[in-house]
């Protein structure tokens, strides 16, 4: 298995990827959003290939002050077999080039087989920070 950037000619693909192997999927993905990530930083999206075939993807958002981590997904064929915890130190390996001293993953509550990756690569979650949204429109 190795693990590559995505580029723009992979805009389509990991938008497939997405609707079959990421959990939660109202989050109105379209692939000028894409574009735009991989544009405004070419290191954020993190493609887990194993055999030429995309298995995993991570998005390793660095904003300058704080470490993200969004859309871990794994094929799910593939699961329980590593992809996601070397995804994960991926994006670890490139928050401590910047100096990022935490990271912090968006996880869904009711996603239980997530709980177990990232719990297995030591996160936890915090109970006293909440996240508060508020839809743009």
């Amino acid at each position: 298995m190795r693990i590559r950037y995505g580029k723009l000619d992979d805009v389509e693909a990991v938008l497939r990827f997405w609707a079959e192997a990421a959990e939660g999927t109202d989050r109105r993905d379209d692939a000028d959003k894409v574009v735009q990530l991989v544009e405004r930083d070419p290191e954020a999206l993190l493609i887990a290939e194993l055999d030429g075939r995309m298995v995993g993807t991570l998005i390793a958002g660095w904003d300058g002050w704080r470490a993200h981590l969004y859309r871990l997904a794994v094929d799910p064929g593939q699961r329980r077999k590593g992809i996601g915890s070397r995804l994960i130190a991926a994006a670890e390996d490139r928050f401590m080039k910047f100096g990022a001293f935490r990271a912090d993953a968006m996880v869904l509550h009711d996603n239980d087989l997530a709980h177990h990756a990232w719990s297995a690569s030591g996160y936890a979650p915090q109970p006293q920070w909440g996240r508060w949204v508020k839809p743009l429109a």
